[in-house]
């Protein structure tokens, strides 16, 4: 009679243990299948990037180098319509390209007829007269002489050199003619043309020839916009910041400005666009375009970052700190400004440079005050009309010319290179100088 309420109970114990080691089975199933997921995520995300980033490189590798051809350039006074080099009002009537047109002439002879002289011209860059006229303003003595010139070549012949071209296709499909690639592979054979470090890409700014632009420019409309954006920000940020967490009241109001400060973060970057067009521009009749504006936009975008680190900061620092410091006699004031804010300083600065390197890319907001504008110019000042690296960026992209493919790519590696120490130089303050309590 015992054995079969034993074996009942065995049975009972058997089938519940099956339960809970199938319902343990689909458990750790459930987790190996939500770890695979989560890898094959971060894999699929790294990939992404990988492709971004050897798109990116490897289409703008081409623009750190250019093309220079080698000229015999003969400073005739007939060709270049002036007798006197010194004299600066026929020298700004002289005809430069006419001395580099027959440079090129001298170079091919059989080369006759409108439309080929236009083709073989088309080869180099329209900056090679302006070379060719500061050597003759340098130089007044070679009025009358020839001297052999390295000058720069046109975009097409260029993207012929670093392979952008394909010359297998039919003429048809490419820019450069079949006659032109002859000329081409007459100046290789001859040791005419040269592959050059890309200097102008860093020393100039924004040009309609793809082969003159460079990003100079841009960085420094940038490095004006974040001075001013730096200048008003961190001050203003930090002392919210203090006033919030040390020494306002904990009212209704406060709750309303510290959710406010929390939805502004959140804000679309172009809302603080339209903002500074409305105020600074239309109200204060700030000019368009220049880093003063772009600065003030900036440091309305950037503030809530910098308050809400800058609080974080600040509760971080102990309780201890400030109890010991008022007992020994200290006013509120000497505890934040000699105690609190001294041991929170390191994250107020990650939180900043943060925040400087989230305005650093920062298109939108920019676009709406009118920095968009093609500026040739290098800024000499915060009122001057300038462009930013990511507004450059842009620009290029928006470019029907192929060459500016490249320089888009380019220059979007170096502001990538910009972020990058901005977010490196981040962390080295926070190891440094960060305390653990």
């Amino acid at each position: 009679m015992t054995d079969q309420p034993l074996n009942a109970i065995e049975r009972m114990a058997a089938v519940k243990q099956e339960r809970l080691n199938a319902r343990l089975k689909a458990r750790y199933n459930r987790e190996r299948r939500f770890k695979a997921y989560g890898i094959a995520s971060i894999t699929a995300g790294l990939a992404f990037l990988a492709i971004l980033l050897f798109t990116i490189f490897s289409q703008g590798m081409s623009s750190f180098w250019s093309t220079f051809v080698q000229l015999e350039v003969s400073y005739d006074a007939e060709a270049l319509y002036i007798d006197d080099a010194s004299d600066p009002e026929q020298m700004r009537y002289a005809d430069f390209d006419n001395a580099v047109r027959q440079s090129l002439l001298q170079r091919f002879p059989d080369v006759s007829g409108r439309a080929d002289t236009r083709a073989l011209s088309s080869l180099i860059s329209t900056s090679a007269a302006y070379k060719v006229r500061d050597r003759l303003i340098e130089n007044p003595d070679l009025l009358g002489e020839t001297e052999t010139l390295w000058v720069l070549a046109d975009d097409d012949l260029d993207l012929v050199m670093n392979g952008t071209i394909d010359r297998n296709l039919p003429e048809s499909e490419r820019r450069v003619t079949d006659q032109q690639l002859q000329w081409i592979d007459q100046l290789i054979a001859g040791g005419e043309i040269d592959r050059r470090f890309n200097t102008t890409f860093f020393t100039r700014g924004d040009s309609r020839d793809p082969e003159t632009a460079g990003i100079w420019g841009a960085v420094v409309g940038s490095f004006y916009t974040l001075v001013v954006t730096l200048a008003l920000s961190f001050p203003i940020g930090v002392a919210a910041a203090i006033y919030l967490e040390e020494f306002a009241p904990k009212n209704r109001l406060t709750e309303i400005i510290e959710v406010n400060i929390n939805n502004l973060a959140a804000v679309p970057s172009i809302v603080f666009g339209l903002l500074g067009l409305a105020i600074f521009i239309n109200f204060f009749g700030l000019p368009r375009s220049a880093p003063l504006v772009g600065g003030l936009v900036l440091s309305l975008m950037t503030l809530p970052t910098i308050i809400i680190s800058s609080r974080a900061s600040i509760k971080a620092v102990p309780p201890s700190i400030r109890d010991a410091a008022m007992g020994l006699g200290a006013s509120k004031m000497q505890v934040t400004l000699h105690h609190v804010l001294p041991l929170a300083m390191p994250g107020m600065l990650t939180g900043t440079i943060i925040g400087m390197a989230q305005a650093l890319g920062e298109t939108a907001p920019l676009l709406m005050i009118g920095m968009v504008a093609f500026i040739v110019d290098i800024p000499q000042g915060f009122t001057d009309a300038a462009t930013v690296l990511p507004v450059q960026v842009f620009i290029w992209s928006d470019s029907p010319e192929r060459a500016f493919i490249a320089k888009t790519s380019a220059a979007i590696m170096v502001l990538l290179g910009f972020l990058a120490l901005m977010n490196l130089l981040a962390v080295l303050l926070r190891r440094k100088f960060e305390r653990r309590w």
